[in-house]
């Protein structure tokens, strides 16, 4: 029996855990017609696998036809879902799990154009800054119609067989009616608290006797934010006790709204913040409670999460993001591996990916939404093991050669740098991502743990590659900043100079952005933090546009702070050379072909990378397979190497192949890696 303090056994209501440890509810957009299906139940069963004790799922579950789904909710209105909780309840418990459904209201945290295209209801008429719809004033029959679904939703919830729910109190529907900035009621739903009280009591109570006394139900609650009249912490606490009360056996403690992208940032903070920023709000509340307390915010790492409980902040401490970046935590903590999690850099992806690319990635896990295709745990190659060269130690590098090395092939990285890392640890400069360095520290230990020869300052040609008698060679070179933009007359920079400083003593610059991701901004925050006057250009109609909500709000409080210039909607045509040192950049107006010049000390151009090449066309005749592979077996996990011809196979990834970023570059090196 072990003794470490998160692994033991806990009773929440008439369960017993088997650990400290949850996977909070989120949803990770997986569903299908809003049904937890296939992929739903693959991603949540690894995480049970790897044994965590209370699995969460249907984050943000919707209970009525007016709370439409926004990002692949779960739809808990209609009585098909029964099974597909059952089928899924069935798998978690075979593993020993417990299950959690949070189900919710969303109010006016939602869009009136989705969905059947109803009115979106709050206590009063309000626009969410997120989704940017008015809200109807709920009418009385609003009211119990509401109240009805939340109890029909939870009949639903335990004819499935799960074990318990969870009720989100923080910035949807339940927690609207309380705060003076959502509440402009005139009737008996406003005024003192027992008023504004009266519609979550209402819900509280229905699911009660919708499902028994002894059915677990607990709440989601914000306990304060920094929004003007939200939620305070001695109001949240009144209003705990008051839920514990009317039957409620947990509280999930959470600091910070999700009205915009800002609050919400704060309330999820991810790269370059503190661990485990709540814990002693989570300390006070807990003493003041007679029910279990659980809180997950970024508490990534064993020893953290360890410390929440032995030091009675929490009684169940989740890791969300964490099980996101690896399912197997929990069995690794308990087999005293520490060293072979997987961390959670905190890049908040996982969320950004839903809103960009239609449902969760992690940055550095590619096999998480993917584990119908791809393992997250590699196996043994079936082949017999084979000499692997990986030319490149960037993160898609270092990705390969650890796949390789744990499938028992013998592998050798050849990386023309003194260190290993690439782009990434240029990126990590950035004082917002610095945490990004985990991605290739963890693949760079783990890849020498298994025997990868590593060989720094080789800049390697084919005989080099030739001389090591390889069956494989893969080609993880990287990309090379492109800065031949337009008429391009005179000196021109890339992002990776001002990463490096080369541009400090330039006291006017402008940050040209073609590309819309993090390395421009990181580029004009490192500028500007330094005292330069930066301008900002860009041909899109936002800064960073593909920068998610997640993140961006640092770099838009950068912009502000330092008193950044932005330019949109203007495309770099021409630098020249200008009076001195000085750059002439003349741009054009996407919409009115208007021409105008800026002058600046140095300009800096993001247009992505060009592939560093070289090596792999040189090697690509000598190939078996001309470096071509079945992109339909690729895909679906399937790859295999051809039998016929001689020589070495030869592969390209990452940005070797095209600009992208680091999830694409992982992706590959693991689909590859799989195929040997």
């Amino acid at each position: 029996m072990t003794d470490d303090p998160l692994l033991q056994p806990f009773t929440l209501g008439n369960l017993t855990l088997r650990n400290r440890i949850v996977f909070t509810p989120h949803e990770p957009a997986y569903t299908e017609d809003g049904m937890p299906k296939d992929r739903y139940l693959a991603y949540h069963l690894e995480r049970a696998r790897g044994g965590v004790g209370l699995i969460g799922i249907g984050g943000s579950a919707v209970v009525s036809k007016d709370s439409p789904a926004v990002f692949g909710n779960m739809d808990v209105t209609r009585d098909e879902i029964v099974g597909w909780l059952r089928n899924f309840g069935d798998a978690m418990h075979s593993e020993d799990a417990k299950v959690v459904i949070q189900l919710t209201h969303l109010g006016w945290r939602a869009s009136n154009i989705l969905g059947d295209w109803l009115p979106i209801i709050a206590p009063s008429r309000l626009r969410e800054p997120a989704h940017r719809s008015f809200t109807k004033a709920m009418e009385e029959f609003d009211i119990d119609r509401v109240v009805a679904d939340y109890a029909a939703a939870a009949q639903r919830v335990k004819a499935s067989g799960l074990d318990a729910i969870e009720l989100i109190h923080g910035g949807h529907l339940l927690d609207a009616f309380l705060l003076d900035r959502m509440n402009f009621r005139d009737d008996d739903y406003n005024g003192d608290l027992d008023n504004r009280l009266r519609f979550s009591l209402k819900v509280i109570d229905g699911i009660r006797a919708a499902v028994g006394d002894d059915f677990v139900v607990g709440v989601k609650m914000v306990f304060t934010d920094d929004a003007d009249g939200g939620m305070r912490e001695d109001l949240a606490t009144e209003i705990a006790k008051r839920y514990v009360d009317h039957g409620i056996d947990f509280i999930n403690l959470v600091v910070g709204s999700t009205s915009s992208d800002a609050e919400l940032s704060r309330n999820i903070p991810g790269m370059g913040t503190p661990s485990a920023p709540n814990l002693e709000i989570c300390r006070r509340v807990r003493a003041q409670l007679s029910v279990p307390l659980l809180h997950a915010t970024r508490i990534t790492d064993a020893a953290t999460a360890r410390f929440a409980i032995e030091d009675g902040c929490v009684d169940l401490v989740g890791m969300t993001r964490a099980h996101i970046a690896d399912p197997y935590l929990v069995r690794k903590i308990a087999e005293k591996r520490d060293d072979d999690i997987r961390p959670c850099v905190g890049a908040n992806a996982c969320l950004d990916a839903i809103y960009v690319s239609g449902s969760a990635t992690c940055i550095h896990n590619p096999a998480t939404g993917r584990e119908q295709t791809l393992p997250q745990l590699e196996p043994a190659s079936p082949q017999p093991g084979k000499r692997v060269v990986v030319v490149g130690a960037g993160p898609a590098g270092l990705e390969a050669a650890r796949v390789c090395a744990v499938r028992g092939h013998q592998v050798t990285v050849l990386e023309a740098d003194s260190t290993y890392g690439g782009q990434v640890r240029i990126a990590a400069r950035s004082k917002h991502r610095r945490d990004l360095i985990g991605i290739v520290d963890w693949r760079y230990q783990q890849a020498v743990k298994h025997g990868v020869d590593f060989r720094f300052d080789v800049l390697a040609e084919p005989e080099d590659i030739l001389a090591e008698n390889p069956d494989v060679v893969i080609i993880a070179t990287g990309g090379i900043p492109d800065t031949d933009y337009g008429d391009v007359r005179a000196e021109v920079n890339d992002v990776w100079d001002v990463m490096q400083d080369s541009l400090k003593s330039k006291k006017r610059v402008i940050v040209f952005d073609d590309h819309g991701f993090y390395p421009a901004l990181d580029a004009v925050e490192r500028l500007a933090t330094n005292g330069q006057e930066v301008i900002y250009v860009t041909p899109e109609r936002a800064i960073g546009v593909d920068v998610g909500g997640m993140n961006s709000p640092e770099y838009l409080k950068t912009f502000s702070t330092y008193g950044v210039q932005t330019v949109l909607n203007e495309r770099l045509i021409k630098t020249t050379r200008g009076e001195g040192r000085t750059v002439v950049a003349t741009l054009r107006n996407e919409y009115s072909d208007r021409e105008t010049e800026l002058r600046a000390d140095a300009l800096v151009i993001d247009h992505g990378t060009n592939p560093n090449d070289e090596l792999y066309f040189a090697l690509k005749d000598a190939s078996r397979n001309g470096g071509d592979l079945d992109r339909t077996a690729l895909v679906a996990g399937e790859l295999q190497p051809p039998v016929d011809g001689d020589g070495f196979l030869l592969y390209r990834i990452g940005d070797a192949v095209s600009s992208r970023n680091v999830h694409a570059a992982l992706l590959d090196a693991l689909r590859i890696g799989m195929g040997l």
